[in-house]
This record gives structure tokens, C-alpha cells and sequence, in this order.
């Protein structure tokens, strides 16, 4: 079994958006998944995933949330868990962060996004947690200048990046309205886009 932990310092960092959409791909790819939904409060994924079904979108992707992160996950049958984590880092990313192949914060171009971000990866290699383990997607942004920015802001703390970045996109939070993943835009460039950070992320998963 392969864990890839999209986790988030601040809520609407599009942790959910990410793990959706990689559900969603691996689920096409014929793959074993179980999508993880650790925020009971909101249950994002949960609900999504039932719009998902109501709307009879193919492929169903198997979803469940639970109240907290049980390590019983990780014996279960599944080539691959997403897990959507809480809405803010809790005393239980710790305990996600140990057994997870591929830890990943989606994070957007404001100082005030980034550094509670980098201040959470600095806490869990403290921690001991591999470093070679984290990782950030850059999310939402609306220009070259903005994502390169971002992008050396991020590797100066000393971080993967994924090549790939997602940007501000009106048809993203559409698609997702209606059961759709990112991936599954109707705008062919935008599909492309979330299709490659995927693509991106499971040959990451692979070498780590």
C-alpha cells in the first residue's frame, strides 16, 4: 500500500481539491483506493464523493470519513489511502505523517499562507519526520510571475516543489460542484494540468 497525506496548516489550502483529484485519476487507473476524509466537521470529500454517486459519474470513488486517523488504515486491502486531512494540522498529523510515503501541502502565493505552511514542515522534521517524505503543490495562482515567486520562496526553505502547479480556475470549483474532479474539466488545458500534477505525484510516490 502507497499513502500520499495531502495536509494544510489553514483551512481552503485546496487539500481536498488535490486528494479528490488523485482519488479520482487512480481510481481510472484501475487502482485499489480508499479516500480518506479526516475533517467530520465539513466531511469535503465525503459529501463530493456522494454527489459523485447521485450523479452517477463513472468511476465511484470509494470515500469514507472517520473522526480521526486510525494506523488499522493502513492493513487494510488498498493499493493506494488519500488521505484528506483536518481542516487545520492536529496533534494527529504526527501520527499520519509516520506511516505516509508522501506527505503534500497545497499552498497558495501569500506570505501568510506560506510561511504557517513551512513552519509546519520545519515542526514535523523536528519531529523526524524525512524530509525527503514533504512536499507542496503550488495552488491557485493567477500568473508566471506569481508562481515562480512562490516557487523560490518554497525551495529557499529547503522543500520539494512539484513542477506542476494549479491555478485560480473558476471551472475547477464548478467541476467539483458537480462530482466532478479537477481532472475532469470540460477545458482541455486545465484537465492537462491536474491530469500531469498527478502523473507528477505518483512517479514522486514511486521513488520515495
Amino acid at each position: 500500500m502507497k499513502i500520499i497525506a495531502c495536509l494544510s496548516q489553514k483551512g481552503g489550502g485546496g487539500k481536498s481539491t488535490l486528494a479528490r483529484c488523485l482519488a479520482t485519476e487512480l481510481t481510472k487507473q484501475k487502482q485499489n483506493i480508499l479516500l480518506v476524509d479526516l475533517d467530520i466537521q465539513q466531511k469535503t470529500s465525503q459529501e463530493w464523493s456522494e454527489r459523485r454517486k447521485q450523479q452517477n459519474i463513472k468511476p465511484a470513488v470509494n470515500c469514507q470519513s472517520y473522526p480521526f486517523f486510525d494506523e488499522k488504515l493502513t492493513k487494510l486491502p488498498y493499493d493506494y489511502l488519500i488521505i484528506d486531512g483536518p481542516a487545520r494540522i492536529s496533534e494527529g498529523t504526527l501520527n499520519i505523517a509516520k506511516v505516509a510515503n508522501l506527505i503534500i501541502q497545497p499552498v497558495g502565493a501569500s506570505l501568510d499562507d506560506l510561511n504557517p505552511a513551512i513552519r509546519e514542515f520545519h515542526a514535523l522534521v523536528k519531529a523526524r519526520i524525512n524530509k525527503n517524505k514533504l512536499s507542496f503543490v503550488i495552488n491557485r495562482i493567477s500568473s508566471t510571475a506569481e508562481e515562480k515567486a512562490t516557487r523560490s520562496y518554497l525551495e529557499k526553505a529547503g522543500y520539494y516543489v512539484f513542477f506542476v502547479s494549479l491555478s485560480e480556475k473558476i471551472s475547477y470549483r464548478e467541476a467539483q460542484n458537480q462530482g466532478l474532479s479537477i481532472s475532469e474539466v470540460k477545458y482541455p488545458r486545465l484537465k492537462n494540468q491536474a491530469q500531469l500534477l498527478v502523473k507528477e505525484i505518483i512517479k514522486k510516490i514511486g521513488t520515495s
